[in-house]
């Protein structure tokens, strides 16, 4: 009807983006009885300057604020919004537009925001990882190898004093890294602060007996002016570390603690809690691709990016994608990925968890790299001689990646190595 729906005037496939504007890859699934060109309209009009009728308070200079359908491959299509519709620095404002009330349209069956292209003009306002890779690398002194982690488990249950003796045994054994994991903060029977003073007795120990440099991720996540405060209190025990759901806890809370984690020289450890909610339908929500980038963007260290190994839903291409997109310098575009130039913005350290263990680690090394931390739980708890034994076989796994010999080979002469491959041997858990 004339004088209502103006869509088509979003959609332009002779239309040129230049640097300047802000690209967002969608797949998009129109409902019945609506083109896809119709559809992809509706999602740059409502994300950008548009509604459902023509507007009368509309000046051309305001029509600059268009947004523009112009690249359409099968269900995807390319939207490009200039710069003058975003507030510089501000990552929930963007996420309002490019990925807010445009997932609700009942003109969409479904909508996933698929990636994301940022210019050099909105990098500017963000500051990056303050560490990055080789930030981390220098604090626990690790140079070639993959940095390792580990999660006590039970996850939840155990009290301050079990919590930090379960650590002392993971370092003892030689994992770098104790990692709180993302529902444990200060729960009734393991407060915070309880749990910080052990852990730190329990660090400086097993730094003293191995000679090695050790960590703990401890998970500050919570309201964000508590956040700050615990933040402060690991600093102030000579941690390097903090963790945060980063989804949890909420963009804008992330942004805050960046600048909080630069005064105390922290590292953030980003746990993606709550992204497969929207992150694991291929049609629609947003894709982890977008999440990690737009954490790289704000400045965590490390982030979890999955395994296609483990026991989480992700395929090798999926995860690679992602390891490249926090970790290389400039990303060069294809056909269903968009170019990134980074600039100074430093690469993140790729986690690999979820469903882990020492028979596993060799290939997952061959999939993914050396330059990655190896997050590892029940495949260390669940030794049969327990954490310590188990931390034990992932170095001895890792040292038998590193020097190319067989774990089959490796375990012959390695006790701790041997028993986990009995138990275990090369399966993916489901």
């Amino acid at each position: 009807m004339p004088g209502f729906e103006w869509y088509l005037d979003f959609v332009d496939k002779e239309f040129e983006p230049t640097e300047n504007h802000i690209i967002a890859l969608f797949r998009i699934t129109p409902a019945p009885g609506i083109s896809l060109e119709e559809a992809a309209g509706r999602v740059a009009s409502e994300s950008s300057i548009g509604t459902w009728t023509t507007l009368t308070t509309l000046t051309p200079d305001m029509r600059s604020l268009m947004a523009k359908a112009y690249w359409f491959n099968g269900p995807y299509v390319k939207i490009a919004y200039p710069l003058g519709l975003f507030e510089e620095g501000s990552l929930p404002q963007l996420l309002s537009s490019v990925a807010g009330n445009v997932f609700g349209m009942r003109a969409l069956r479904a909508l996933r925001l698929v990636d994301i292209r940022f210019p050099a003009k909105y990098i500017e306002y963000f500051k990056g990882p303050q560490h990055g890779v080789e930030g981390v690398r220098r604090i626990l002194g690790v140079k070639d190898r993959p940095i390792t982690a580990s999660v006590p488990k039970p996850k939840v249950g155990m009290d301050p004093q079990q919590y930090a003796e379960a650590a002392y045994q993971a370092w003892s054994g030689g994992i770098d890294l104790v990692k709180d994991d993302e529902n444990l903060t200060s729960i009734s029977i393991n407060r915070f602060e309880d749990r910080l003073k052990a852990v730190m007795r329990m660090r400086d120990k097993a730094e003293a007996e191995t000679g090695e440099r050790k960590g703990w991720l401890a998970n500050i996540t919570g309201e964000t002016s508590e956040m700050i405060r615990r933040a402060k209190l690991v600093a102030d025990y000579g941690n390097h570390f903090i963790m945060i759901d980063i989804l949890t806890a909420g963009w804008a809370a992330l942004q805050t603690l960046r600048d909080v984690a630069e005064e105390y020289g922290l590292a953030i450890h980003a746990h993606r809690a709550f992204h497969a909610a929207f992150t694991r339908s291929k049609r629609h929500g947003v894709s982890m691709l977008v999440v990690a980038k737009l954490a790289r963007l704000v400045g965590v260290d490390h982030i979890h990016v999955g395994t296609p190994l483990g026991k989480m839903a992700a395929t090798r291409r999926e995860v690679l994608r992602i390891k490249n997109a926090i970790t290389a310098g400039r990303i060069r575009g294809g056909k269903l990925i968009l170019g990134q130039d980074w600039r100074y913005i430093k690469p993140v350290v790729p986690v690999a968890s979820g469903g882990l263990h020492p028979g596993l680690i060799p290939r997952l090394i061959e999939v993914m790299g050396r330059n990655i931390m190896i997050q590892v739980g029940g495949g260390v708890w669940g030794h049969p001689r327990g954490g310590r034994a188990g931390a034990i076989a992932v170095r001895q796994a890792i040292d038998a990646a590193m020097n190319n010999v067989p774990l089959e080979e490796y375990a012959e002469t390695h006790v701790e190595l041997r028993e986990a491959l009995e138990k275990w041997g090369y399966v993916r858990p489901k």
